[in-house]
Parts: structure tokens; sequence; C-alpha cells
């Protein structure tokens, strides 16, 4: 009995562990949302190799242990990859940021939404899948005045962004050849210096090939523009994500480490972070931290501060 159960885990642990693997090799969407989940599945395995070496003590078992250890450390080392410098003491918010996708069900949470955006003291708010808000954009306009989608810019509410400021600059466009109109890109003044953001919302991995798409337009709209950048929204992917990874490197963006975790909610702090704020120098992330409530969406918001080094 001993045997066969050892044999039964080993398997079932050998084929999470070459899921894994696989993105060292070659890139298939089908793993994609695997490759996101990269450090809490080879912890996974190694927990349950642990348990085979209980069963039968076998080099087969420790071998499984050595792979785990191996896949979750580099896992780690690939989120530290896009580490933000550190703050100097110099170094002051001067800006902050909330990023949040609200789930379009969420209707029932519309009040609670639009009182988290206003109390959130943020200079921009980036929202997706906005739809909960728009009965509550009066209210809201009071604290932002200036604002891009909902109606205004867009024909839908999918992609909403808020400021305090006024846009100097503004656009809306589409990525890759699922959904419109999810990347808004506006420029504000920040102390004399224009800021950028790019409002993102991507597909999710496992749609076939959309994501690869959306990144390559994303990136082509990215590198198009000069000077202080901030690129925020949901990713559906994590940043160890190859994709995320090639994107990342390939716009010279930073991000926090570690990065606050945003789905599943149920998770908490366990769960993984596919919602993202990423910044090019001269910003610096001072800080980004998770929104405690998530106010009845399946993601939780971000805040983050960024400063400029001037």
């Amino acid at each position: 009995m001993r045997h066969t159960l050892f044999c039964v885990g080993s398997v079932l642990v050998s084929l999470l562990l070459a899921a894994i693997s696989l993105r060292y090799v070659t890139h298939t969407w089908l793993l994609a949302f695997v490759y996101s989940f990269q450090v809490h599945f080879a912890l996974a395995g190694l927990a349950a190799s642990l348990v085979l070496i209980l069963i039968k003590r076998h080099w087969y078992a420790y071998l499984l242990v050595t792979v785990s250890l191996v896949l979750a450390a580099h896992g780690i080392l690939m989120m530290k990859e896009f580490e933000a410098a550190p703050a100097t003491a110099a170094s002051r918010p001067l800006l902050r940021l909330m990023s949040f996708n609200i789930e379009n069900d969420n209707i029932e949470n519309s009040g609670r939404i639009a009182e988290t955006v206003i109390a959130s003291g943020a200079d921009l708010v980036t929202i997706l899948e906005a739809a909960p808000l728009l009965r509550e954009l009066s209210r809201i306009s009071a604290t932002y005045p200036y604002r891009i989608g909902c109606g205004v810019g867009t024909p839908g509410c999918d992609t909403l962004v808020l400021s305090k400021r006024p846009f100097i600059d503004q656009a809306v466009s589409t990525l890759g050849d699922l959904w419109p109109n999810r990347l808004v890109q506006v420029t504000i003044d920040v102390d004399g210096t224009p800021v950028h953001l790019a409002s993102v919302h991507l597909a999710k991995p496992y749609f076939d090939d959309f994501q690869v798409g959306e990144l390559w337009d994303l990136r082509n709209a990215v590198k198009s523009v000069d000077g202080p950048l901030i690129v925020a929204g949901d990713f559906n992917s994590a940043i160890i994500a190859p994709r995320i990874q090639d994107f990342v490197r390939a716009t010279g963006l930073n991000a926090a480490f570690p990065q606050p975790s945003t789905w599943p909610v149920r998770a908490g702090k366990l769960g993984i972070a596919i919602d993202h704020v990423l910044a090019r120098p001269p910003l610096r992330l001072m800080s980004v931290s998770q929104v405690a409530d998530n106010v009845g969406s399946n993601h939780y918001g971000l805040i983050a501060e960024i400063a400029i080094d001037r």
C-alpha cells in the first residue's frame, strides 16, 4: 500500500512540476495561467514531496524536493528582477494612484465603491470594469472633476480614469483583437513635470494568444511615450508569466517587491498579483499596497505612492 501511494503521488507531483517547467522550454497559452502560480505550485510540490519522503525514503522523492525548491526560488528571483530602486532620503511621494478592477457585476456595492475611491486620497484613479460607478459619477466628480471613460471619450463604461488635475493630453485605443477601448492614456502636470499614465486591461492568458497580441500593442504604445510613465491596471497574469516578463524588460518599467496580491480575494495575502502598478524612471515607486476592502469585487485594489527623481 505504501509503495502504491508513493508511486501515485510521485507521478502527480512530477506532472505538476513538469507543467511549471515547460515555461523554460516553450510558450503555450494552455499553461499560461499555471506560470503565474509558479511559486505557489512549486511550494505545493515541495510539501507533497516531503510527504512522499515520510511514506518512503527514496531518491526520487529527494529529487522532487530539489526540483520544487529550485522552481520556487527561481520564481521569487524573477519577481525581484523588476524591483524598483530603493528610495533615497530625499525622495518624497508627489503622486498617489489607485488602480482597481471593481467587477462589472458588482452593482450592489456601487455606493461603497464610490466612497472607497473618494476616500483614497489618490490624485489619479484607474477603474477597470467600471459599469457599477456609472450612477455614482455625479458624486465622484465633486472630488475628481476630470475623467475619461463612461461616456467621455468612450461610448461604454469599461475603463475609467479619474483625476484631480486637468489632462494635458488624453487618448483611448484598442489593444489586440478581443476587447475595444481597453487602453486609456492620459497626461497630467505634476509640479511642472508632465506625467503619463497608461491604464490597461488585458485578456486572460488562456484565451488563445490574444494576450500576446495585446502586449505587443501595449509595448509599442509605451515605447512611443517620452518622459515619466506609469502603467497600471489588470494584466490577468503575474509579473513572472513569460510574456509579461518580456514586456516589462522591453519597456524598462519597474515594479514593487514584493507585489501585493490582488486575486483571488479568498486567498487574501496568499494570492497572486495579477493587477500591477509599474513605473519608468525618473518615476520611483515608493510603495504599492493592497486596498484592504475589496468592496465586493473579485480583485483587490492597489494604492501606489510615487515620487519623481529630479
